[in-house]
């Protein structure tokens, strides 16, 4: 059970012998199917395949392909793109484009997303992702340095109901070539990217009121962190994610051995959540910790999710109340490593990070 601040709830990341065997999986192997079309993209269900890239001309790049908006799960199949781009000089382009359910077609033993003649498609190593929306053209490979990785199955389940959200890091650090076009005018470079691909089967704001999740590469190092709180209903339980690899190998992801710290918080102005400036990972195993520090410099992104809904849906989200919002912060990442009081080595870079915020603010 999850650690919850009013006592054990049904909330769980599930891990047993029988849990595996239910859901056909594997520990410690990830098998290119995970990362093809889990759902059949009707009501109930979302799925979505994620992207992100820091370029070395000083891009940021994020796109996205939806089953649907994961924000209204009532629809049937609803295929969207999304893409964000941060240019060299801080323009920011956010571009969203829904298409018709006809144009969208997935693998289900590999991954491989169509909707018309954007392509997003790979075998957890190299994947290639083409799209345009609205005068942004991406053309890019990405190609894996870090393998495949989940923590335990990947499902996390709320409730006795059977309703869950699920993740799968299938590249959680690869070298990027990318070629990306604004309006015609064109550039080509090459960075470090990341790609996961998450599913559920219950609207996400039911069951987390806030997460943190962050990746990133310094020296050495790639790391991938979460740390989600669930919805009122389930104690507000805390689910910490951690993995961290060196040269391509995993060193740490026992999420039981993991505290999370939100430091120098501050009300954002925008969208009026708490953020922490600071966010702390610490895993320790007997001697051995593992600091991880994302310290933020600047705001990549701060939206009201109710202004991304359309008609009828956005007016009501309003009258509701519903005041959910996602944040993008850019900043530093730095790792350390200690064999007790004893810093052995530490390295930092460049990363980004978000907060999403479901629930009303506590």
């Amino acid at each position: 059970m999850a650690r919850t601040s009013t006592g054990t709830v049904p909330s769980r990341l599930a891990h047993t012998p029988d849990d595996y065997d239910r859901l056909g999986l594997e520990p410690r192997t990830v098998k290119p199917w995970e990362d093809g079309l889990r759902t059949d993209g009707g009501p109930g269900t979302y799925e979505w395949w994620y992207f992100d890239a820091h370029l070395d001309d000083g891009a940021k790049l994020v796109v996205v392909f939806h089953t649907k908006d994961f924000a209204d799960l009532g629809r049937p199949l609803s295929p969207l793109i999304r893409i964000d781009l941060t240019l060299p000089d801080g323009t920011q382009i956010s571009k969203m484009a829904e298409q018709d359910a006809t144009t969208f077609s997935a693998a289900t033993d590999i991954c491989d997303v169509r909707i018309g003649d954007n392509l997003f498609a790979g075998d957890l190593h190299t994947y290639t992702i083409r799209t345009r929306v609205e005068g942004v053209d991406i053309d890019l490979t990405l190609t894996g340095e870090v393998p495949a990785w989940r923590p335990e199955t990947g499902f996390w389940y709320f409730g006795e109901q059977g309703e869950y959200f699920a993740w799968l890091p299938s590249v959680p650090q690869g070298k990027v070539e990318v070629t990306y076009s604004v309006n015609g005018q064109s550039s080509t470079t090459t960075g470090v990217g990341y790609h996961d691909h998450n599913w559920g089967n219950a609207p996400m704001f039911k069951l987390m009121h806030h997460w943190y999740w962050a990746r990133g590469a310094a020296g050495p190092y790639s790391v991938i962190a979460s740390y989600i709180t669930a919805e009122k209903a389930y104690g507000y339980a805390e689910l910490p994610v951690f993995m961290l690899a060196r040269d391509g190998r995993l060193v740490a992801d026992d999420n039981s051995k993991v505290t999370f710290e939100a430091l120098g918080p501050y009300t954002d102005k925008e969208t009026g959540k708490p953020v922490g400036n600071v966010t702390r990972y610490t895993c320790t195993d007997g001697e051995e910790r593992y600091v991880v520090t994302f310290t933020r410099h600047r705001d990549l992104m701060a939206t009201h999710l109710a202004d991304e809904m359309k008609g009828p849906k956005k007016a009501l989200a309003k009258l509701a109340g519903f005041d959910g919002a996602y944040l993008r912060f850019g900043g530093e990442l730095r790792i350390e490593h200690y064999q007790g009081a004893t810093l052995v080595d530490s390295h930092t870079d460049d990363a980004l990070w978000e907060l999403m915020y479901f629930g009303k603010t506590r």
